[in-house]
């Protein structure tokens, strides 16, 4: 690697150490940034990424494994090759005709070194302004909900209204999709474009959410994320929402607005799960709010469930779950994953604890001390959204809701 090259790469990595560091120390920096830095990416190179049909962000991973692969088998054979010189020359066995291989396999070599560390370099970059930065930015809550005087610790009373009111709704909901033969959900309009719609309906009273949105993409390799439980993720690198096109439809819609909201800079799990909710009931579309419901749903019952410690007597005395509510909230159908495991190359279970393992330290390394249990974080925000919000009108809608259901 020529010494100007390394230099301008130390320095590069240097700089992003600091602007790392100035993050952590800075949410007004990071405000800053947030607000009127990363949304020229979003609207120039998010706008590119948007026009192939197909994961940008995929291609990527499929590049970055086969680059890898090809660093460690040069790197192999750069040892094999330097222990065989050094036996050789031992032996005087060492012709000039191999060292001129030697020597042009190592030139090679070293390019390939500079390139590699130019991407590392590059990686770091991106990953700090796309992402990094992203978690040190004042949160959703304290933005928008500032002057709403919201409780430390909520009673399972309003816990227990809550989960009620959201298994209402479900239940509702159910009733009015339209369904196959089999009972499953059919839909034929374009979700991603509804999804779109949703959010920039939610940018109407949360303004960091209008404006410019990529399109969300389905991944190829959807088997594979489900094997590892996953139904989407947010990508850095071309700043795209990306889906899990097996799961089932109802998970769709909400994760679509989840990821999309990664891409207005709202990185934290359980601040995009609480904005995909709001930008599902904020569409027109009744498959979108079914999805919003069902989407918070397990978080919600699961913790009121702890919460009267498991009690089966008190959490039956509450609003039941339809049985049909139930079948809708699967993750993947027994046919999808029949499907799935038959083309596995991996088992499940090792993956799932493989990106398990990779998704709390990443969120743990970027200061979410909850780690994947942020994700469930989300039933406080949606705590202080229907409790604590100083919304007459909206209050008013709640309990009304409450009380036609025999609920109060």
């Amino acid at each position: 690697m020529r010494k100007g090259l390394r230099y301008f790469l130390l320095s590069a990595l240097l700089l992003a150490v600091f602007i790392n560091v100035l993050a952590w120390n800075s949410s007004t920096f990071c405000d800053f940034y947030v607000s009127n830095i990363f949304p020229v990416w979003l609207n120039t190179y998010g706008k590119w990424t948007s026009r192939f049909p197909f994961s940008v962000g995929e291609i990527m991973i499929v590049l970055a494994v086969a680059l890898l692969i090809v660093f460690v088998v040069f790197t192999l054979i750069a040892v094999i090759f330097l222990m065989s010189k050094k036996t050789k020359q031992k032996q005087g066995k060492w012709t000039s005709k191999a060292e001129y291989k030697w020597l042009r396999f190592r030139r090679n070599y070293g390019r390939y070194n500079a390139f590699f560390a130019s991407l590392l370099v590059a990686i770091t970059w991106i990953m700090t302004l796309n992402c990094y930065i992203l978690y040190h930015s004042t949160s959703f809550e304290e933005k928008y909900w500032e002057d709403v005087v919201t409780k430390d610790e909520y009673t399972i009373e309003e816990l227990g209204m809550l989960r009620d009111f959201v298994v209402t709704r479900a239940n509702q909901y159910a009733k009015m999709m339209e369904r196959d033969e089999n009972g499953l959900i059919l839909y034929d309009g374009n979700m991603e474009e509804e999804a779109i719609r949703a959010m920039q309906n939610l940018g109407e009273v949360y303004p960091q959410l209008g404006g410019f949105y990529t399109t969300p993409k389905k991944i190829a390799a959807s088997g594979f994320l489900s094997q590892q439980y996953m139904k989407g993720y947010y990508f850095p690198f071309s700043l795209e929402a990306n889906y899990n096109d097996v799961m089932y439809i109802m998970s769709k819609p909400a994760t679509m607005c989840h990821e999309l909201a990664h891409t207005k800079g709202f990185i934290y799990e359980d601040e995009a799960n609480l904005i995909g909710f709001l930008a599902c009931l904020h569409s027109d579309d009744i498959l979108f709010q079914y999805s919003g419901y069902l989407s918070v749903l397990n978080y919600i019952d699961n913790d009121f469930y702890k919460s009267v410690d498991e009690n089966k007597q008190i959490y039956n005395s509450h609003v039941k779950i339809s049985a049909q509510v139930k079948k809708d909230r699967v993750f993947l159908t027994e046919d999808a994953w029949t499907k799935v495991e038959k083309k596995a190359v991996i088992s499940t279970k090792t993956l799932k604890k493989a990106s398990d393992t990779f998704t709390n330290t990443t969120l743990v390394l970027n200061g979410v001390e909850q780690g994947s249990a942020s994700y469930r974080e989300v039933v406080g925000l949606l705590l202080d959204y229907y409790i604590c919000m100083d919304d007459v009108r909206m209050k008013e809608e709640y309990m009304a809701q409450l009380t036609d259901e025999g609920l109060k």
